[in-house]
């Protein structure tokens, strides 16, 4: 018979380490990095603030005797509470237009959100404010530099036994554990979450209720997103490992070991647990109740709406990737699908910090953002993020993610408004992310080429026949070989397309963009060079700087990422630069490689997954140059350069590739050659020569 489950738990607990203090991060009385307590000026005020996470205040023993005309919880960035601030929402399940008044609260425990996306980065203090009298009734100020948990990232299950195998997994608090993409064929007889102490999974655990909280014997899992919760007083502290195992043979299927060094939030209730089993599926969501549904993008998308009060409640279902956004918002212009000029919002599970996200963007380009023109959230040009996430899953590979935005906002050159009666054209795409965990923006995967038109004061606008999570993947393509220039010293370097699954993404395991570097008319080749000699690179990447989407300067650095201008001044600290860029009388960098524009474009469209060597693949490719002369990077390779650079765009991320750096006379040593490579002009005169001989011997 198996030992009650408070029982074992206790058992667990006597095999830990003595003297673990009584406010540690794994006991019930931690409640994050403490912030302070709140100086009361009036009306009774009393508590202990928390840093939960990135987002979320805990206070710990609220106090307050509710008679203040117009009291909120209010946060902001000046130096002392003031009106220039905003509200946090509390409870942050009301209904309206407007948060209610603060009532009498005594020595109650509250979690705070702060709306908008913002971060506890973003403010300086926490007041209980008046807004009608503009009093202060008390405060708490944020610590310089405090650090607030976070969720942590751990690796996959090991994979054992039964098919086990899952995404990397998340802790996303000290009690939740989010398991992607989870793989179990229910063969085991007596299968369980199981967790416990010591180098590697044992018979002395305790079992873990699965993500709809049944201790039941694991079924099969196909692709599942997933949260379970550790039972009890149990936290990620008080253990060393979680698993797969069969009690009643006593053999590990596959675990995953958990760090000591965590520092996850506390659990306080603010990780909403939505798992594949208690979530509605996809197609039948009871966030948006309305009968709206419109079906985009293929069937890869579902967005429905709500038009409420002073805004509009969307619900996107989407078949994505944990690397890829879906975006939906409104056209740049009414009549047409048009990007530039869109407002959208860009909604992705973010695997990091084990939360859904739904940001505010503007695009005053197609091009990536380099923190002024491109694919930009309106926080990096100088706005701000006007939508709230409500909730979010990830089931059988569809995510969904329902949010909330304003119909008008105060932002009129980033945001358009919402129309409160009428259609308005819409837009919509799926793409990667970049590793800022932004829209990498210039060629998503999918995105709308109709006009699409929307009345989102509509109650009953619906064409979704099918779910997105009926939706069958597409055939794996096989990606070309990497490309190799050996032995040249005169280099083109041009803009091109990136060969979709074939071509960037699976040779660098970057995502792309849409775009990448051409070198001799060669999609991203690794070259190898030869220190002590010079090279000569014919740059053409454009170098109209109002214009992001053609403007790529050329240069080289030992980041693999790129794009230094787009860089802060701590960040370009950590790059090398070894040609392409200056630095003005005043010491601020510009690139000095930058010529007239060339870009290799689709005679008709993307043939990239068709053919199958990129040689076949360039024929279906027309070179196109605007007007004007290239520009000319000379660079002599010194003997410190490392044996590994990088050539990249000084505007934006991920558009070259490798450098490698051999010395003089011993590349050959260093690479071979291949289908790709392109061979060395003295090297086919010998071969031609050795053949020649050859046949005059025959004679």
């Amino acid at each position: 018979m198996e030992r009650p489950l408070a029982f074992a738990a206790a058992i667990l607990a006597l095999t830990l380490p003595y003297g673990v203090p009584a406010a540690s991060r794994g006991s019930s009385n931690y409640y994050g990095k403490l912030i302070g307590p709140l100086t009361e000026y009036a009306h009774g005020i009393r508590g202990t603030a928390y840093a939960v996470d990135e987002s979320t205040i805990f206070i710990k023993g609220f106090s307050y005797d509710g008679t203040g005309p117009d009291a909120f919880f209010w946060v902001g960035n000046t130096s002392r509470p003031s009106p220039d601030g905003y509200i946090v929402p509390y409870p942050d399940d009301y209904k309206g237009r407007e948060p209610p008044m603060l009532k009498a609260y005594n020595n109650t425990d509250v979690i705070l959100r702060l709306p908008g996306g913002k971060r506890i980065r973003d403010i300086k203090w926490l007041s209980v404010w008046c807004r009608r009298f503009t009093v202060n009734f008390g405060e708490v100020f944020i610590p310089l530099g405090l650090e607030v948990p976070k969720a942590r990232v751990l690796p996959e299950f090991k994979r054992l036994a039964h098919g086990l195998r899952s995404g990397n997994i998340s802790v996303l608090d000290a009690k939740t554990f989010y398991i992607p993409n989870l793989h179990y064929d229910g063969a085991g007889p007596d299968a369980y979450f199981w967790v416990g102490n010591g180098t590697e999974p044992s018979p002395l655990g305790i079992k873990v209720p699965n993500e709809i909280g049944s201790l039941d014997p694991l079924r099969g899992y196909q692709g599942e997103d997933i949260e379970i919760q550790l039972p009890g007083n149990l936290t990620v502290y008080d253990i060393d490992w979680l698993a797969v195992w069969c009690v009643q043979y006593r053999h590990n299927f596959g675990h995953v070991l958990i760090p000591k060094d965590l520092d996850v939030p506390p659990a306080l209730g603010q990780t909403k647990i939505t798992t594949s089993s208690t979530a509605p599926a996809p197609g039948d969501v009871e966030e948006v109740g309305s009968g709206n549904c419109r079906q985009l993008l293929g069937d890869r998308l579902q967005v429905r709406w709500q038009m409420m009060a002073d805004g509009v409640q969307v619900q996107l279902d989407a078949r994505i990737r944990e690397d890829q956004y879906v975006a939906f918002g409104l056209s740049g212009e009414q009549g047409r699908s048009t990007m530039v000029g869109g407002d959208v919002v860009v909604a992705f599970y973010d695997a990091s910090t084990g939360q859904f996200r739904a940001d505010d963007y503007y695009m005053s380009a197609t091009a990536q953002c380099d923190g002024q023109n491109g694919v930009c959230p309106d926080e990096r040009l100088g706005g701000r993020n006007d939508v709230v996430v409500v909730s979010g899953r990830r089931t059988r590979g569809v995510t969904t993610v329902v949010y909330k935005r304003p119909l008008r906002t105060n932002e009129p050159v980033h945001d358009r408004a919402i129309p409160s009666q009428g259609a308005v054209s819409v837009i919509a795409a799926i793409g990667p992310l970049n590793t800022r965990k932004e829209a990498n923006a210039h060629a998503p995967t999918d995105k709308t080429a109709d006009d699409i038109r929307i009345d989102f004061s509509s109650r009953d606008d619906n064409d979704c026949v099918i779910s997105p999570s009926d939706v069958t993947e597409a055939p794996t393509i096989k990606p070309w070989p990497v490309e190799k220039i050996l032995g040249e010293t005169q280099f083109t370097a041009r803009i091109g397309p990136t060969g979709g699954k074939r071509g960037y993404t699976p040779i660098t395991g970057h995502p792309s963009w849409g775009i990448a570097w051409y070198i001799n008319d060669r999609l991203i080749p690794e070259i190898t060079v030869e220190r002590g000699q010079t090279y000569t690179f014919m740059v053409e990447g454009g170098n109209d700087r109002t214009n992001p989407a053609r403007y790529h300067p050329f240069y080289i650095t030992d980041s693999d990422e790129g794009g230094f201008g787009q860089k802060s001044e701590e960040d370009q600290k950590e790059q090398r630069v070894f040609a392409g860029v200056g630095y003005d009388a005043e010491g601020y960098p510009y690139p000095t490689a930058a010529g007239r524009y060339c870009e290799w474009t689709h005679k008709t469209i993307d043939k990239s997954a068709e053919t199958e060597t990129f040689e076949e693949f360039l024929k279906t490719l027309r070179l196109v140059c605007d007007d004007g002369a290239p520009a000319y990077l000379n660079w002599t390779v010194d003997e410190e350069t490392p044996d590994l650079v990088y050539y990249q765009c000084y505007t934006h991320n991920n558009l070259g590739w490798k450098i490698h750096v051999v010395d003089r006379g011993r590349w050959s040593q260093r690479n071979g050659t291949n289908s790709g490579t392109v061979v060395v002009p003295s090297l086919v005169l010998l071969i031609a020569v050795l053949l020649n001989t050859i046949l005059l011997f025959q004679r």
